[in-house]
């Protein structure tokens, strides 16, 4: 791979106006048109990757390319160098970082360089420098700066490359093999918000093409295997999501897609790929835990750590460890460390975390480089803390904004990793872990170069992150430090509040369901608090209004029957029961207690106080419950109403409490009196009348017996 530097240059026909050069960082501006173009200087390579010999040869080769529009003359690439190796890493650094001519290597010679005695406008010439370690006077084990410049006439410098190079001769004493664990994480951001719906369809080119997943899954492919994969278990349940016919939510409705045989290929390739690596499953989607802990949202990690790894079990493969957590930005506290080791009852508590280096600084200053591994205490207990090295994991992501940083970060992976083993007072191996940031967009040529020039480097020995365990002896730290501007940049309680609503109902549909299973919306709440929300608020909670949908929609599935005001129910008579029906349009079967109180107490009395229960079979059945009321005597009749709460078998309100209107007739004890009276009435009419039919027939028979005496 190449690297590139832009050189700015004024045109004039005497080529005495001054030329302005650029870095790979900065851009100059003129008020030419001219300068808009400019002569670009290429190092491709530099070979061998470090010498062990005097008398070895280095080649560094390149091209320089003529974009002024006119041609240039009496150009020379020349070669500066140092006797003087870096005495510690920050010396480095500002070696690298500084671009002022006075910080250059010092060393030029006339058969360090190459002369062009004229450039024509458009085109190129390579360039090759063969010197040795004798020749450019390096003298012992470590790393020595070196730059590539070009000249103009002899003396004035169009651009600077810096860079570095590693000599490693044989010492009495050979220096330490350090051990050396690469992380690699494969960590997004959710794209489902409840489990049937994506709240976009970005993840589909991620893995395909040139898709940043891809990418990773063609990393894995050539990758050792004793690097250590961090992986989401929350992307593979995507991914696996979308090897069948999924909805995506757009604003005009949920739209339909087919299975997408990118996502299947890319499972396929990761399980392949990553069969004998060791992998550790992140928490189910990633959470921010240290949001969690300080919102009070403590349960969601316990079972993020357990869905994790079942999922990634399932998904990627069998053997997928938990008991290693690598929190947002590698920085936690000591109320997320606490949360994560207690984890939860019956699954593995997280013993390790993987930590950021300002998470975790060393006591007081050192001339070396600490061990990665150190000890924490928790609430359950001694943690280990896997320190990552900064300077180390940002040579697996160079900046990609400058052009043929490859090259530069591969030299710089084998300087820094030769100077760590060069050290003073090292007289055993240490530890160290790089681990690149989680989200990171990589390079495939970079970190598959970087792995093989790891893997064959005599002052490294790669191992899995696993067998990285606290050194007797270490340096003292300072202990967590978290600051307020980290703090700041956790999931806010604006953010996190209506999650915790969205939960809590979700856990009702799960508490009212017969045996309490898990609930199906533990994913999609887990998803909601995942660490890729950060400074992503919209995205956010336009996913938490869609997740609420859903779980509104599953609870409206619980109905009372019947519940229309302007149908009331009557209660004919002083007392009397009223029914009240429970409808289950899930698929299992439910366990309700049913409350019901009455809101017109002086008119109307529920003649029960503790809520009754329900068991009702699932796919649109029934239960009734027959509840007694009673009229009260001075109430009268008319209307009163009822309220019917649903709880679970635990006594939580399932919903809203729903209103029922109950007629009363107002059948009283006066009603008995007036009955009574009318009873009394009917009563003396009957047995007035019996009365009068037999005077009747009294007289009757009297009359005919007169007439038979006169006869």
């Amino acid at each position: 791979m190449i690297r590139k530097v832009t050189l700015l240059a004024a045109l004039s026909t005497t080529l005495l106006a001054p030329l302005v050069a650029t870095t790979p960082d900065t851009a100059v501006a003129t008020t030419t048109m001219a300068a808009r173009q400019g002569l670009e200087l290429t190092v491709t390579s530099i070979t061998p990757e470090y010498t062990t010999g005097a008398a070895d040869e280095i080649k560094i080769t390149g091209t320089i390319r003529n974009d002024t529009g006119a041609a240039m003359p009496g150009l020379r690439v020349q070669l500066r160098y140092s006797a003087q190796r870096f005495l510690d890493r920050a010396a480095m650094d500002a070696y690298l970082a500084d671009q002022t001519p006075a910080t250059l290597p010092g060393n030029v010679s006339s058969v360090s360089s190459m002369d062009f005695p004229s450039l024509e406008a458009g085109a190129s010439a390579t360039w090759e420098i063969r010197r040795t370690p004798a020749q450019l006077q390096l003298s012992s084990f470590g790393a020595y700066p070196v730059a590539v410049e070009v000249l103009q006439q002899g003396w004035r410098s169009l651009g600077v490359q810096r860079t570095l190079l590693t000599y490693a001769p044989p010492t009495p004493q050979r220096p330490p093999r350090n051990r050396l664990a690469i992380v690699l994480p494969v960590i997004d951001q959710p794209h489902r918000a409840d489990d049937a719906t994506f709240a976009d369809d970005k993840l589909s080119a991620a893995l395909t093409g040139k898709g940043r997943l891809a990418d990773l899954a063609r990393i894995a492919k050539t990758t050792p295997k004793n690097v250590t994969w961090f992986v989401d278990p929350a992307l593979l349940d995507d991914a696996h999501a979308m090897t069948k016919p999924y909805s995506v939510s757009t604003k005009d409705g949920l739209q339909k897609k087919p299975a997408d045989g990118g996502a299947t290929q890319w499972l396929a390739d990761m399980r392949s790929a990553l069969a004998g690596s060791p992998v550790v499953a992140t928490p189910y989607a990633d959470p921010d835990v240290a949001a969690l802990a300080h919102q009070g949202f403590d349960t969601q990690t316990g079972r993020a750590i357990e869905l994790g790894g079942q999922k990634a079990r399932e998904l990627l493969k069998p053997d997928v460890q938990t008991s290693t957590a690598w929190p947002a930005a590698g920085l936690l506290d000591s109320d997320a460390l606490d949360l994560l080791s207690v984890g939860k009852p019956g699954v593995a508590r997280v013993t390790r975390v993987l930590l950021n280096s300002t998470n975790l600084p060393v006591q007081s200053p050192v001339t070396y480089t600490p061990d990665a591994a150190t000890t924490l205490d928790s609430v359950a207990g001694p943690v280990t803390a896997l320190v990552a090295d900064a300077g180390l994991s940002r040579t697996f992501e160079p900046d990609s904004s400058v052009s043929g940083s490859i090259l530069l970060s591969k030299q710089r992976f084998i300087a820094e990793t030769a100077m760590i083993s060069a050290e003073p007072g090292q007289t055993a191996p240490r530890s160290l872990v790089i681990a690149p940031s989680r989200r990171w967009d990589p390079n495939p040529t970079l970190v598959s170069s970087l792995l093989k020039t790891a893997g064959k480097l005599p002052w490294l020995a790669l191992t899995p992150l696993s067998s990285i365990k606290p050194a007797t002896t270490q340096p003292p730290r300072a202990g967590l430090t978290y600051t307020d501007q980290d703090r700041k940049e956790e999931l806010g309680a604006k953010y996190l509040d209506p999650v915790k609503e969205v939960a809590g109902k979700a856990q009702l549909t799960s508490g009212i369901t017969t045996g309490k299973p898990p609930s199906d919306f533990d994913a999609a709440v887990l998803r909601l608090t995942s660490s890729a929300w950060r400074n992503q608020s919209r995205a956010a909670r336009a996913m938490t209004k869609i997740v609420d949908g859903a779980v509104q929609s599953r609870m409206n599935k619980i109905s009372i029957t019947g519940a229309d005001p302007d149908r009331p129910r009557t209660l004919a008579g002083a007392d009397g029961v009223v029914p009240i029906s429970v409808k289950n349009s899930l698929p299992d079967e439910v366990t309700v207690d049913v409350e019901v109180t009455s809101n017109s107490p002086a008119r109307l009395l529920v003649d029960y106080q503790a809520p009754k229960r329900l068991v009702i079979g699932g796919n649109g059945q029934s239960g009734t419950l027959q509840v007694p009321m009673k009229a009260t005597m001075s109430g009268g009749s008319g209307d009163a109403t009822v309220n019917v709460q649903l709880k679970t078998s635990d006594g939580l309100p399932y919903g809203k409490p729903v209103k029922l209107t109950i007629r009363t007739t107002g059948y009283t004890g006066i009603a008995l009196v007036i009955v009574g009276a009318a009873l009394t009435v009917m009563l003396a009419a009957v047995v007035t009348r019996v009365l009068r039919r037999r005077s009747q027939r009294r007289l009757q028979r009297a009359t005919r017996t007169r007439e038979s005496e006169t006869v």
